[in-house]
């Protein structure tokens, strides 16, 4: 089949070119990087920064307003929590009881459709039975989207709008109203807008506050002027009437349009004479009751947040928006000042999730186009074959374009992981076309070959060599196609973050076996043929490449012109040259420096400041390092392994030691060998375990700590500290106040913007205590608009020069300089941001604690807004670790969960400070409780009492104006000095039976107390918090586990004692990593055993299969082996040019998380690619030679792997020196990419070894198999011998 293949293309190479062709310009097409140039019409992939792996959750929010938290509990959270638990599908309910509002989550299965389970919970909420909710309360579905669904926040302010500088001018009540009734609605008009929320300022109302003295003297009660407002704010229709045969529509106008309109409304008429609402109360226009604010940099501002829509495509959402505010530029009001000033009301955002997508898209494209150089680099040196390396090296962006034409038609959005399937594939795509194009030239070299150089020789030579390797290429391919089933096995968020890098890497990989199959024979078949007999056309084509290189350095000044020059020139001189080669190895010589000159340019490992030429000189170091012990590999391959196969059980010691140490790192000493200490203890020595040789080797290896995920390292932080529960909106505002202005100081931070409470959607439950601030730092180098490093001028001393004509040197002390204050120079030097003390974002976030402790307020665990969202969405909690509180009634949980967090305090592993309760009770509350015999006697109601209390104190919104576009509520309250003491309140009047009005203190009485400022519950049971934070270093697992044995112990020594029917569990990111643990411990065995069948399938033997399996245990230890190293301070421990090497590849405790396994899983398939390719070739020798000595087995195996040691050693080399600039990535995105490196750098590098592995196993296989021949013989003729003499 793949002969026919093969043939048909070779033979038809017309259709392979177009086929070519079409791949790359659909591809670039497709591509979500800027390649397409303005030529090709761009339909990207949809791009965003990491998948969308929040639950599959749905929110009911429903607003009762003046409600404590107890009553929307009872009256509202529990009867619909119980209703809706019945709804298919439901997985989990959890739900929030706050002031006023309910919001329930309801967590469906993953296979549930979105858009389904809406339509049940609408179809479930609309056939509530009566009297489920209290009269008046409606249940509302939350926007269709998810917890990442919060793309773009911004600000409205007053701008000058020729200079773009804040002016000023506008009142918070005025900025709202632009928010609430113009920008709002503009920017939900924008395609893929779920909704837009607004928060901060003043939503504006006309409030009437009751007189109770004028009250009294006319006799009026509240329910009188509460009729009085209703009535006094009505517009009606009364049909149509001719005139003169002409019809006219009649209206009432009756709309409130100002302030006098409502106070000459009249209440009731006294001796005849009306007495109005002016008259009785004082009519205003001001601030609405609010729950939630913004504060920019200490300054109370107005903003909103757009969400997108479920499945839409983030980027283009942000960019619909963007042309939409474009759009409403134009007609958003401005205003002149007193000094004179235009200021403008202008859209600021404070959290564009545009830049971390185009960083993360940027890193990605970075380590890509560095993996790709890289290959060349490899490939050239390998090969010695400038011809080879070009067919070899296209066919990585060929394929890697392909797949990204099937992500586009397969709904897999570019993101970080997605595009790390890629990364990590692009050293296993080199094998196919080094495989290949390695066994064309070695045919080309042969004597018999030495005139198939073009025509129809050359095709079937071409024919021949693919024909050759393609089996075991396609049973290597197989092996690490199926060994990445365990990644589309996964589940829950583990599953949603990591298939997309499943489905890329398997798609990159079969795109670039099957192009390696009908376009790679077409490609070799034209480059080798290809060839100038003429002298004198060779000599004008050198000129005219001597002339573009001329051109080019004119033009551009690079490189790659230099490199054209040179070529030219030698390919001129090349006739002088004594020896014929010579020519070529300049060529390959030039092609070398010119790749590796572009590829430490992009790199630049050691840092800008290092200059160019350090850069370099390390960049091939580096390369030369990997590539001289693969290359010293292939040198000494004969001797090497004639000594391991005559000295079999001594080199068996070698692959044996590194499983078994691996095995210690991964699970730990004491695991691994507790059986010895077990048999000791059995008989007598039981003290064994507490020598010092056991204590030091178990603390030394105590296992690999286990964790979830790494963080993404998203460009911003969110610090979310809370309040103590009595705290009011007054003292709430001077907090955030405080907390933005020392934000705001620190260097690396652009924008500082604290949100306290909620903004009005219902994907943000935040209580007033809460605060929210987004925390955007800088860069650590000046970016462009598509996430790239930006180079500025600078002069010879190395100063950037200034737009205003000064200049600025780092070297005599920091100094932020606005990034739009710099010249921008392509061949100038990368501008950094941060202070020289400040290495990594661990630095800023240590600086943001410093400034951030201020008495009053929790600390805050350390948090971004993606990962906060998610968090909050998926567990309930404001962090990633924490303990579920379970209880019958808030006072029982409140006791077990202080006493819990006491507990916490004290383990080691976790952060004291962070250890905190969300106190459920601690919210003071006046009560007012109503005296039934006194309201007897007063002939007063508890309805009408409570519906006074309502208006009076708690301020009813009795009708909403409408004056345009604009709408405002018309409340009605006591005046605040009336109503702000229980002794003021108490004076309150209420309407008798008889048309009196007595004080409420006559009816009721004012007490203290406590209760709940939120009230949490899962599936009806109520539920608290406990968060904590651990030390850096630690693993999430490991901390829980410590955590979980020293309550349990506690508990059980009676020094901790929970109340009765009081029971906790360990939430967060815990829960992740166990469950995604388990399910690998199951799928990852189960593949395993699927790609040693595929092996069974191309040898046909278990004992052949086994031998080529056993690279994937080698290569198993070897990434454990690599993690360890990691942890270890003396490992690398040295500098070159003054950068450690620690820090260069970010070397620090690895802990294991679900993107190490990923790393391993893609190692499992790689392990055996190398032992297969060469086993193949044995197998084959074998079948031809037909040894029967010991001699001649061993002759065949020798002879046989060095036909193929120099490709396999080429195809380890790439896969290893192509995640180098992995390693040391440290732009967004990284921190997903290096975990999963990390396992397979090692692994690779360890199973290079399986290159004498396989050779000595098959070798002392055969030489078994003929002994056991030789001794049948033996027998066979001695019975033959016994009987004859019988």
């Amino acid at each position: 089949m793949l002969k026919k293949i093969v043939d048909y293309f070779l033979d038809n190479r017309l259709v392979a070119i177009l086929l070519l062709v079409i791949i790359i310009i659909w591809g670039i097409s497709t591509a979500p990087f800027s390649w397409h140039g303005g030529i090709i019409p761009s339909n990207p992939v949809a791009v965003d920064a990491i998948p969308d792996i929040g639950d599959n959750q749905q929110i009911v929010a429903t607003e009762w307003m003046g409600r404590s938290p107890k009553d929307i509990q009872d009256q509202i959270t529990y009867p619909l929590t119980t209703s809706l638990l019945g709804i298919p599908g439901v997985k989990t309910i959890r739900s929030s009881s706050m002031f006023g509002m309910s919001f329930i989550y309801i967590i469906f299965d993953d296979d549930i459709e979105f858009y389904w389970s809406r339509s049940r919970i609408l179809e479930k909420l609309n056939s509530l039975p009566s009297g489920t909710l209290p009269e008046g309360v409606q249940p509302s579905l939350g926007p269709d989207a998810t917890a990442l669904g919060q793309i773009y926040w911004y600000t409205l302010e007053g701008r000058n709008p020729e200079t773009g500088k804040p002016a000023g001018g506008w009142d918070p009540d005025e900025l709202r109203t632009i928010q609430d009734f113009y920008v709002k609605y503009s920017l939900a008009g924008a395609k893929g807008v779920s909704e837009v929320a607004s928060v901060g300022g003043f939503v504006k109302e006309y409030q009437v506050e009751i007189d109770p003295n004028a009250m009294r003297s006319f006799n009026v009660s509240t329910m009188d002027i509460m009729n009085a407002v209703q009535k006094s704010n009505l517009d009606i229709g009364a049909e149509t009437v001719e005139i003169n045969k002409v019809e006219y529509l009649i209206r009432g106008l009756g709309y409130i349009k100002n302030v006098s309109d409502l106070e000459e409304a009249v209440v009731t008429v006294r001796n005849g004479v009306p007495v109005k609402i002016k008259d009785v109360a004082f009519v205003t226009l001001g601030p609405a009751p609010r729950r939630g604010g913004l504060d920019k940099e200490g300054v109370e501002v107005v903003g909103g947040v757009v969400v997108a829509r479920y499945g839409s495509n983030p980027l283009e959402v942000i960019n619909n928006v963007k042309e939409k505010i474009k759009e409403m530029e134009a007609g958003l009001p401005q205003k002149t000042l007193e000094d004179g000033t235009v200021s403008k009301v202008t859209v600021v955002p404070f959290y564009d999730r545009t830049g971390i997508i185009k960083e993360t898209i940027g890193t990605l494209e970075s380590s890509l186009m560095e993996e790709i150089l890289i290959c060349i680099i490899v490939i050239i040196v390998l090969v010695l074959n400038l011809r080879a390396s070009v067919i070899i090296a296209s066919l990585l962006p060929i394929a890697v374009l392909a797949t990204f034409i099937l992500m586009k038609y397969t709904g897999i959005s570019a993101n970080i992981v997605a595009l790390s399937g890629i990364a990590i594939a692009i050293g296993v795509m080199v094998d196919v076309g080094t495989v290949f194009v390695e066994n064309i030239i070695r045919h080309m070299e042969m004597p018999e070959n030495k005139d198939a150089k073009k025509g129809k020789p050359l095709l079937q030579l071409i024919k021949k060599a693919i024909g050759e390797v393609s089996g075991a290429l396609t049973v290597a391919m197989m092996t690490t196609i199926v060994s990445f089933l365990p990644v589309f096995a996964m589940e829950a968020q583990e599953g949603k973050l990591f298939a997309p890098l499943a489905y890329t890497k398997t798609f990159t990989l079969g795109f670039s076996f099957v192009l390696g199959l009908i376009i790679l024979p077409t490609l070799a078949y034209f480059v080798f043929s290809f060839k100038i007999n003429s002298a004198k056309i060779r000599k004008v084509l050198n000129y005219i490449l001597i002339a573009a290189g001329l051109a080019f350095l004119i033009v551009y000044g690079n490189i790659l012109a230099i490199g054209l020059i040179t070529l030219g020139a030698n390919n001129l001189f090349a006739h002088k040259w004594k020896n014929k080669n010579l020519s070529n190895y300049i060529n390959i010589g030039i092609a070398l420096v010119i790749v590796t000159y572009i590829l430490a340019q992009s790199w630049l490992p050691l840092g800008p400041e290092k200059g160019m030429l350090v850069n370099i000189v390390f960049v091939s170091l580096a390369i030369a390092v990997v590539m001289g012990l693969m290359w010293t590999i292939v040198v000494f391959y004969e001797k090497i392994l004639r000594w391991c196969l005559a000295n079999r059980f001594k080199f068996m010691m070698l692959p044996i030691t590194v499983v078994v140490f691996g095995l210690v790192i991964w699970i730990g000493f004491n695991r691994v060998f507790g059986f010895v200490a077990t048999g000791f203890e059995t008989v007598g020595w039981k003290e064994f375990r507490k020598t010092a040789f056991w204590e030091a080797a178990s603390e030394k290896f105590p296992g690999i700590g286990q964790e979830f995920m790494p963080s993404l390292h998203e460009g911003s932080f969110l610090l979310m500290p809370t309040s103590m529960p009595h705290t009011g909106i007054e003292q709430n505002l001077e907090f955030i106040e405080l907390l933005d202005k020392r934000l705001a100081k620190i260097p690396e931070v652009e924008t500082a913007v604290g949100k306290w409470g909620r903004v009005n959607s219902a994907l943000d439950p935040a209580p007033i205590q809460m605060f929210e601030n987004t925390i955007n730092y800088r860069p650590e180098y000046a970016l462009n608009e598509d996430g790239q490093r930006q180079r500025f001028k600078t002069n010879s001393k190395g100063e950037y020069l200034l737009i205003s004509g000064n200049t600025y040197n780092p070297k005599d002390g920091f100094r932020l300089i606005p990034v739009d204050s710099l010249v921008k120079d392509k061949r100038g030097d990368y501008y950094r941001q941060w202070r020289p003390n400040i290495r990594n974002t661990d630095d800023i976030w240590q600086e943001i604690v410093n400034v951030t402790h201020m008495p009053g307020l929790t600390s805050a665990p350390k948090l971004q807004p993606i990962e906060a969202r998610l968090v909050m969405l998926s567990t309930g909690m404001r962090a990633p670790m924490g303990v579920k509180v379970y209880g019958p009634d808030l006072e029982s949980i409140e006791e077990g969960g202080k006493a819990i967090e006491q507990v916490l305090k004290g383990v080691p592993s976790v952060v004291s400070s962070s250890v905190f309760y969300d106190r459920a009770v601690g919210a003071p509350y006046l009560e007012i409780k109503l005296n039934r015999r006194n309201m007897a006697r007063y002939g007063v109601n508890v309805g009408d009492l409570q519906e006074i209390l309502s208006a009076a104190v708690g301020g009813m919104s009795l009708t909403t104006t409408v004056e345009g576009r604009e709408r405002f509520p018309v409340r009605l309250r006591y005046a605040r000095e009336l109503r702000d003491s229980p002794e003021e309140l108490g004076k309150l009047l209420v309407p008798t039976a008889t048309g009196a009005q007595v004080p409420l203190n006559d009816l009721a009485d004012i007490i203290y107390t406590k209760g709940a400022q939120m009230i949490q519950s899962e599936n009806t049971f109520l539920v608290g918090y406990v968060i904590f934070d651990k030390l850096q270093g630690k693993a999430e697992v490991d901390v829980v586990k410590e955590a979980d044995k020293i309550l349990s112990e506690k508990i059980a020594s009676g020094e901790l004692k929970l109340p009765e029917a009081v029971n906790y569990k360990f939430a967060g990111n815990y829960e992740q990593q166990e469950r995604a643990t388990n399910r690998l411990m199951i799928i990852v065995p189960l593949v395993l055993m699927m790609v040693l069948l595929v092996l069974y399938f191309q040898f046909r033997t278990v004992t052949a299969s086994l031998i080529h399996f056993s690279g994937v245990f080698v290569a198993f230890s070897g990434g454990f082996i690599l993690l360890w190293l990691y942890g270890q301070d003396w490992f690398m421990n040295f500098a070159v040019a003054g950068t450690n090497m620690r820090d260069l590849f970010q070397m620090h405790p690895i802990n294991l998380s679900v993107a190490v396994w990923v790393g391993f899983i893609a190692l499992f398939g790689v392990a055996t690619d190398d032992g297969v390719l060469m086993g193949t070739y044995i197998h084959d020798t074998f079948i031809e030679r037909d040894p029967r000595t010991k001699e001649a087995i061993r002759e065949a195996v020798v002879s046989a792997g060095l036909k193929r040691v120099r490709p396999a050693a080429m195809t380890t080399a790439a896969s290893l020196i192509a995640l180098l600039p992995v390693l040391t990535a440290q732009g967004k995105g990284a921190e997903i990419m290096v975990p999963m490196a990390i396992p397979t750098f090692g692994g690779m590098l360890i199973q290079s070894m399986t290159m004498f592995v396989v050779p000595v196993f098959q070798c002392w296989w055969r030489e078994s198999a003929i002994k056991r021949e030789k001794k049948k013989e033996i027998t066979e003729n001695n019975n033959d011998y016994a009987s004859d003499n019988i």
